[in-house]
């Protein structure tokens, strides 16, 4: 052994008391107000307590109760604010005995604050002086110890290392010594090691927890990660002789951290996917939700592509073994990035023969990953497309397909590629990106339902309106149906002009106060029960009355309100019925509006109700205006306001009845409506000149 490193071996011996390596030593750690916040096992061994009990103590309240805390508390300081301190002191026992400490105190900067904090070791005081000045302790900790330890000089060549090091780095000690760190392992981060070395030797301050990663002999295929702490040698005058490295291998640790990181991400990015995706029922953006989900967290692009079929309104078909056509729906960025424009835009069909990689994760139902894009993977899909060429010069190096499946059918198709620096995709980002696809899919299904079911609903309530109204002689009519922009909301509005016996007309609209399909249904019957009544020439309340019985025998009777108006067109005499229904409107001839005040009932299918039926008679010429609630019901205004806004707007002259129909529902009815609308408009004859 060189003599420096005799020196340094031999001081370190004797400056820690001759104790290191043949005795149980206690690592005791306080914060910078002398706080206990770390407590080993040997502590524990040595002095009997638990970390429970100590942790969160001040060291002094470990003394014996007749020593003198003020001395104890004053070493402690010393330690804190200088370079360390030795000293012999009497702790009392968890089970209740005093014990002789030797202890030695160095102070360590605290990572969190300015302040410096105390590393306390410490050792039976009478097995200690047993071995005092014995070299054999430093020889038995550089053997025994499992942590990896160096002895390094001034210029941080190795001097010694213990086996434990020589096995974590897969060289001899032979080849360590008289070679730095960066000559010996150039797989590891050494530069930046070496340079906390250095601070060391220059500040005297230890450095702790520096991580060292890499690969080294010992494993030249596998990365692994090492806790690193430096701790500056002295001589008695307090010059530099070297550093003591200590390493412990913490790659498991650190694996577990980053699995849970990771995992912690991908329950984040999932818990979000379940507000953002599917947050409208419209295929576009459904799709483009998946795209900006994904970009950047999981992926640097991503593009979403659902079966043309579907997106022209169709129901998905067979056929995807064969090629199928799929329509780019999503994605993002939607600027500034190279591979996006690189890629077909949003709203372009793609097609893919049948070998094609798109194809065939369609038909197989199974993602596709490709972890590393280069010239020798690209060359199976080169037969399709040169589109992977350039992605590869665009630095695209890894990319997966997902499928889109729902209820059992495929729906499209999400890719995402990665050219960030980053490791290539794993299973574990495919299996979150379909996890991602999964909830799209199910929400683009959902959209898919919904357009199916408005559709439905909408061509079930046409077709149950009557499609060729021919009101009697000296009436002229007009009428509008208006859908709601909401599936939910299609289905009971209805209206209808009968010819009565003796040249009457019966004036009717009604509102099913159910929606979708089933609305639409007892719409249907109602209507049909309605006109075969009235050619019985019953008296409006009558009819009404036979309607809620008709309610009364169905499976799931839904309430309805209705306007029944008898009009007889030779002397403008008129009854009017309501259940529940908004009051008619008139139009008198010289242009005044006002509500028809008929009593307002209840509606169809509360029971119990004896409707009531109120004679109006009518100038010649006059205009009577029957709507459903959707005309005037606002989420802004009170019924009153939009009542009144419907008569500002009757008194606005037109020079036809469609006319009217149309100037009402463009002034009264937002861009999209939230209930669906029936507007019937009647003119009675003008006056014989």
């Amino acid at each position: 052994m060189s003599e420096p490193m005799e020196e340094l071996v031999s001081g370190a011996a004797r400056d820690a008391g001759g104790w290191m390596g043949a005795l149980a030593v206690a690592q005791v750690a306080t914060g910078a107000d002398g706080v206990i916040v770390r407590w080993n096992r040997a502590a524990q061994e040595l002095l009997g307590y638990t970390p429970h009990h100590v942790v969160g103590r001040h060291i002094a309240d470990l003394l014996h109760p007749g020593a003198d805390r003020g001395l104890g508390r004053s070493l402690w300081e010393a330690a804190a604010s200088g370079r360390g301190v030795m000293g012999t002191v009497t702790a009392w026992h968890a089970e209740g005995h005093p014990i002789e400490l030797e202890i030695w105190a160095s102070p360590l900067p605290d990572r969190h604050e300015d302040t410096a904090a105390v590393m306390v070791f410490a050792a039976d005081a009478h097995a200690a002086r047993r071995i005092r000045g014995s070299s054999a302790v430093w020889d038995g900790l550089f053997a025994r110890s499992p942590v990896g330890i160096a002895v390094l000089d001034t210029q941080l060549r190795f001097l010694r290392v213990n086996p434990a090091l020589e096995r974590m780095n897969g060289l001899s000690e032979s080849a360590h010594v008289g070679r730095r760190l960066s000559q010996l392992l150039p797989e590891v981060n050494a530069r930046d090691m070496e340079e906390a070395m250095r601070t060391v030797l220059e500040s005297g301050q230890p450095v702790l927890d520096r991580r060292r990663s890499g690969r080294t002999p010992a494993a030249p295929h596998r990365d692994r990660v090492w806790s690193c702490s430096y701790v500056r040698v002295e001589d008695p005058a307090g010059r530099a002789l070297g550093v003591i490295a200590t390493l412990l291998d913490i790659t498991d640790e650190q694996r577990a951290q980053t699995e849970a990181e990771a995992g912690r991400h991908r329950l984040a990015l999932l818990s979000e996917a379940s507000i953002r995706i599917g947050s409208s029922l419209e295929l576009e953006s459904t799709a483009q939700e998946l795209a900006d989900l994904a970009v950047p967290r999981l992926a640097d692009a991503v593009t979403v592509d659902v079966l043309d079929s579907l997106a022209r309104g169709d129901e998905p078909g067979p056929g995807l073994a064969a090629g199928v056509g799929l329509r780019r729906l999503g994605k993002a960025p939607l600027t500034g990035s190279p591979v996006i424009t690189a890629l077909a835009p949003l709203g372009r069909t793609l097609v893919f023969p049948a070998g094609a990689p798109y194809t065939q994760v369609l038909a197989g139902r199974e993602p596709f990953l490709l972890a590393r894009l280069d010239a020798t993977a690209i060359a199976p899909l080169a037969r399709h497309t040169s589109r992977p060429a350039k992605l590869l010069e665009l630095g695209v190096h890894s990319f997966m397909m997902i499928p889109l499946v729902a209820r059992d059918l495929v729906l499209g198709m999400a890719t995402f590629y990665r050219t960030r620096p980053l490791g290539p995709f794993d299973s574990d980002d495919s299996a979150l990106a379909a996890q991602l696809a999964a909830r799209a899919a199910i929400s683009i299904d959902n959209a898919r339902l919904y357009h199916r079911e408005h559709d439905t609903a909408v061509t079930l309530q046409r077709s149950m309106l009557p499609q060729h109204i021919t009101p009697p002689p000296g009436i002229e009519v007009a009428h509008r149906y208006l859908p709601a922009s909401d599936a939910n909301e299609v289905g009971g509005d209805w209206y209808d002009v009968l010819h009565l016996p003796g040249g009457k007309a019966a004036l009717l609209i009604g509102d099913v106060m159910g929606h979708g399909i089933a609305a639409a249904a007892v719409m249907g019957r109602l209507s049909a029960s309605v006109r075969a009544l009235a050619r019985l020439d019953l008296d409006p309340q009558d009819i009404l009355a036979q309607l809620e019985a008709a309610l009364e025998d169905m499976t799931e009777p839904m309430l309805t309100t209705l306007l029944y108006a008898v009009v007889d067109p030779a002397t403008g005499h008129c009854r009017l019925t309501r259940a529940g229904h908004p009051p008619p409107a008139l139009i008198n001839p010289d242009g005044e509006v006002r509500l028809l005040h008929v009593p307002p009932g209840t509606p169809l299918g509360v029971g119990g109700t004896r409707y009531t039926t109120t004679d109006h008679t009518f100038q010649p010429g006059s205009i009577l205006v029957l709507y459903t609630d959707g005309l005037i019901e606002s989420r802004t205004s009170d019924i009153d306001e939009r009542l009144a806004e419907l008569t500002d707007a009757l008194t606005e002259p037109s020079p036809s009845l469609d006319a009217m129909c149309d100037s009402l529902l463009a002034r009264l009815v937002p861009a999209s409506a939230d209930d669906d609308i029936a507007l019937l408009i009647a003119r009675t004859p003008p006056a014989k000149k």
